[in-house]
């Protein structure tokens, strides 16, 4: 059993402490913050499923709420053979310090700057390039999702380019620290995400816009991509619907965009609400000549959880083939049960 450590308890640590318990293949050793947040104070009164230890010196402010603390930062980065690091941008790769100190390898989030890491990661694209790896990166959780859709079609005609347009929620639900009202906002072309996407899969020319919308439940992409061979959107569809990480939806059965997506998640009893997989809907797809276009929805707090598990067991060399190692984390995570 791989032994793993998840650093920072928010947002993204809580999801990644949930998908690595769920693993039949690692054990979650615990989980370190620095301070008694909502989620900290969350994991305590939910009778402490995860050990926790602490990101301070002084533990007087998790005393002074009752929360356990099962020992240090350094303690738990010992007793693990690899950390999944989703702290705060920056904080990451001050924490590498403390993981190159004892051997020990780690995963950074899309957060930190891409020099934290010798590989820039996706499961399904470039898993081979993670195996052994000491340092890898996640991309982000549009890249992420984006790069499925990309990387499917990819392998199954090939992909000259990519043109993207990214609508992209505000903040995550609960957070108070942007605020858009009955406004969107456009950044400079092209988007990092485009770049990324290029970065791990370099063959493929990609450009593309992000819009800033008011809304927390998810973003949604728009893609025309130019295939190097024709494809009928027939068989376009059928590449989709064999991929666990992507399920294929309609108007017709309800989803109407990214919130029936979050309503649906929740109906089905999922943790939090959460999807690991992108939707695509199939009334987005469509052709222009040769080129494909169509819709997805990202959940951007879940969406990295699978394939920051896939880079656990590259750097630990726990599977060499791709296919295998993505399919054991889908399997675990309970992907493609819809089918």
């Amino acid at each position: 059993m791989v032994k793993v450590g998840v650093i920072g308890y928010g947002v993204i640590g809580q999801r990644l402490a949930d998908g690595v318990a769920r693993q039949d293949d690692m054990q979650l050793v615990g989980v370190c913050d620095v301070a008694p947040t909502l989620s900290v104070r969350a994991l305590k009164e939910s009778g402490m499923p995860y050990a926790f230890f602490s990101g301070r010196p002084d533990n007087s402010a998790f005393e002074a709420l009752n929360i356990p603390v099962s020992g240090t930062f350094d303690e738990l980065v010992q007793e693990c053979d690899i950390l999944l690091d989703a702290a705060p941008g920056g904080i990451g790769a001050r924490n590498k310090e403390t993981y190159a100190k004892y051997g020990k390898k780690a995963v950074f989030q899309g957060g930190e700057k891409d020099d934290v890491a010798d590989v820039f990661f996706h499961g399904y694209a470039n898993y081979e390039k993670g195996i052994g790896a000491r340092w890898l990166k996640l991309t982000s959780c549009n890249t992420t999702g984006l790069i499925r859709a990309v990387d499917c079609l990819d392998r199954a005609v090939g992909v000259d380019k990519a043109a993207i347009t990214i609508v992209r929620r505000v903040a995550d639900p609960g957070d108070y620290h942007r605020g858009l009202t009955n406004a969107l906002q456009v950044d400079k072309a092209p988007s990092h995400q485009c770049l990324d996407l290029m970065h791990i899969m370099p063959h493929i020319k990609a450009t593309g816009i992000l819009i800033h919308t008011p809304v927390t439940h998810g973003h949604i992409i728009t893609l025309v991509v130019t295939p190097k061979k024709s494809i009928s959107l027939e068989a376009v569809e059928a590449e989709f619907r064999t991929h666990d990480r992507i399920r294929v939806v309609s108007l017709a059965e309800g989803f109407l965009g990214n919130a029936s997506l979050f309503r649906y998640a929740r109906d089905l009893g999922n943790h939090r609400s959460d999807m690991y997989e992108i939707a695509l809907w199939k009334d987005t797809l469509v052709k222009s000549g040769e080129d494909i276009m169509f819709a997805i929805n990202i959940p951007q707090e879940s969406i990295t959880i699978p394939e920051t598990i896939d880079a656990v067991r590259a750097a630990m060399g726990m599977q060499a083939d791709r296919l295998e190692a993505v399919g054991r984390t889908n399997t675990n995570l309970g992907l493609g049960k819809w089918k």
